[in-house]
């Protein structure tokens, strides 16, 4: 069954508005988000079932968002990188500097979905089973993943 893309932008905009602000730290950027997720949906709309809108939503935003933040930094524009301290968890100039270069070779060749996962998992506190079904995979698969990016993490860290 197709889906109602305005109907949607009604009862889940509040709900995607408020995870594009709480990734993206701007107000701006994050209304932007925002309307790049339903555009999204409603290209896809007919493709799309109703079964779960919220996590599929709340999925899109967040990638979206990230592709936002990796955008950014690849333009190399000045940003608000208060994401970025919420994972780092330092006041230290130095230390948030190193740890942002840390992160952004750890993720350099992972898939985007692992990056979406550790997002889900670590910073929002999802646990196995609810971050699966956000990204649609097995607890299995989850676990795989976490497990390969902490160990290429400790590979990275040692070097």
């Amino acid at each position: 069954m197709a889906i109602n893309v305005e109907d949607f932008y009604r009862k889940y905009g509040p709900m995607v508005l408020r995870r594009c602000r709480s990734i993206l730290k701007n107000e701006d950027a994050a209304l932007d988000a925002m309307q790049d997720v339903f555009v999204k949906i409603l290209k896809r709309e007919k493709d799309l079932n109703s079964d779960s809108p919220s996590s599929l939503l709340y999925v899109t935003a967040t990638n979206v968002c990230l592709n936002v933040l990796r955008s950014q930094s690849r333009k190399k524009e000045t940003t608000d990188n208060s994401m970025l301290e919420t994972i780092v968890g330092t006041d230290d100039p130095e230390e948030r500097v190193l740890r942002k270069i840390f992160l952004e070779k750890l993720f350099a060749n992972e898939k985007v979905s692992t990056r979406t996962i550790a997002m889900l998992h670590y910073v929002d506190g999802f646990t196995l089973e609810e971050t699966a079904e956000q990204v649609g995979m097995s607890v299995s698969g989850i676990r795989k993943r976490l497990r390969v990016l902490r160990k290429n993490g400790l590979e990275l860290k040692e070097v």
